[in-house]
């Protein structure tokens, strides 16, 4: 099993798969230089971004990400702030230090290439990096695919064949589960709740109480990310000249905020989860959840449901984001979160399912009507493309995640108010949908900007 730890990770935008993953790419490939002896000798080292990697690699900030990786920077740590000064550095001096030791001459223009004709086989979001001595002769060569969500996978892993057909591999757990229907029947024979299923599963991670400040320290990631959204104005970078609009909308709801209205749950949800993908669109530190793309979502539902008389409750964010983890396991253990593997079904619309049956928990849903509440947050999302104007993470994104913190807190709600006999759809055969769906999409609709808005829709 993964951890729901590995759902949930802290860095830095605008995206998981082509900013968080390539990162963490560039900087494993050079610890393995270190590590086998070969980075003194190193004097080269060229990128190439495959597929996906490269058709929205700018706008997505993936060749800044590969300077950083190579530079020793990790996504869960670094400063925006630091990384922007270090890449000025590296632009004008035209030399880096590899893993903050190395220097080598470097410039992105001609060490970067961006491959957009090459499309793997194995995932649309490939990257190979090659290392050279003085001579110009070849030490490392090694590819690695960012298989979102700020995964990463080599190609002998993603070559290598399951030794059985159980989808869930790793750590042994107490409640091992590789699908819905296993989950359920786990929280049945123990008469466990999901959250609490999974926090005993956590166990067999680290003990408890580190997987509690992990789960805290995301929750307060996700609330600090709201917080600054909130409190910055201006332009987002990247050229479609896209105003920040959740500040706004924050001013006018603070001025009222006992309103009667009642669509003015929409206004909140939509304020948080604009603040959070419009930080994420400036390069802001924010939590994968699953995804950088859909990062907006459950931070949004969080904040809205899960305070009390003005004070947020870390029990009820613990069971919110345990709760959401499980289902996220789900879809990266059974199908992808990749936008270039699924569309945007496999970013909003995985993260509006995990948003909607985390919500259901909360609302003390039993499993089978989280199980419902996740089934129906997705079946609405299915075919979700993921067409961003511009390679930017901006339109239609901010938006996206707005609509769908929205409809997953209305999928929980239709889940808890289902009584009687189960739903037509198992959580199980939607995900299963997703995933072929995925498959027979075309390529120009997953996360290349070659279709859909981003041909339609003249650039700002």
């Amino acid at each position: 099993m993964l951890s729901v730890l590995d759902i949930f990770r802290i860095g830095i935008g605008p995206s998981s798969s082509h900013t968080v993953g390539p990162m963490r790419i560039a900087r494993t490939f050079v610890r393995g230089l270190a590590k086998s002896g070969r980075l003194e000798r190193t004097a080269r080292v060229a990128v190439e971004l495959q597929g996906s990697l490269a058709l929205t690699g700018v706008g997505h900030g993936t060749v800044d990400a590969s300077i950083l990786g190579l530079m020793g920077f990790a996504p869960d740590t670094t400063c925006p702030d630091e990384a922007a000064d270090a890449l000025d550095r590296v632009r004008n001096d035209k030399s880096l230090a590899l893993g903050g030791k190395r220097n080598i001459a470097f410039d992105p223009a001609t060490d970067i290439e961006l491959a957009g004709h090459i499309i793997p086989d194995l995932h649309p979001n490939g990257m190979t990096l090659t290392a050279y001595d003085d001579d110009g002769a070849q030490l490392s060569q090694r590819t690695y695919y960012s298989t979102g969500g700020g995964f990463v996978a080599s190609e002998a892993q993603l070559k290598r064949k399951p030794k059985d057909d159980r989808i869930n591999t790793g750590t042994p757990v107490p409640h091992d589960f590789g699908s819905a229907e296993e989950l359920l029947a786990a929280c049945a024979s123990t008469g466990l709740p999901i959250a609490h299923l999974v926090l005993a599963n956590e166990d067999a991670f680290r003990p408890r109480e580190k997987t509690l400040a992990g789960i805290d320290r995301v929750a307060a990631a996700m609330d600090q990310c709201i917080d600054r959204g909130l409190s910055q104005r201006g332009i987002l970078p990247g050229g479609l000249k896209v105003a920040r609009r959740a500040p706004d909308l924050w001013d006018k709801l603070s001025a009222n905020p006992q309103s009667n209205e009642r669509e003015q749950l929409f206004d909140w949800l939509n304020c948080y989860a604009m603040a959070v993908n419009e930080e994420n669109a400036a390069g802001g530190r924010v939590v994968t959840a699953p995804t950088n793309g859909a990062a907006g979502i459950i931070p949004a539902v969080i904040r809205f449901y899960c305070e009390e008389e003005g004070a947020r409750c870390s029990e009820k964010r613990r069971t919110f984001l345990l709760t959401a983890g499980a289902i996220g396991l789900l879809y990266k253990q059974r199908a992808s979160i990749s936008g270039a593997e699924m569309g945007c079904q496999g970013e909003v619309g995985v993260a509006c399912s995990m948003a909607a049956g985390g919500l259901a928990a909360l609302w003390g849903g039993s499993p089978q009507q989280v199980a419902s509440a996740a089934e129906i947050g997705m079946e609405h999302n299915l075919g979700l493309t993921c067409d961003p104007v511009g390679g930017l993470v901006q339109v239609p994104c901010i938006e996206r995640n707005a609509i769908g913190a929205v409809k997953a807190v209305n999928a929980a709600r239709l889940a808890l108010h289902r009584t009687g006999a189960e739903s037509c759809v198992s959580l199980d055969q939607v995900i299963e949908t997703m995933r072929q769906t995925g498959l027979d999409m075309s390529t120009k609709y997953k996360e290349t900007s070659q279709g859909g808005l981003a041909v339609n829709v003249i650039e700002c």
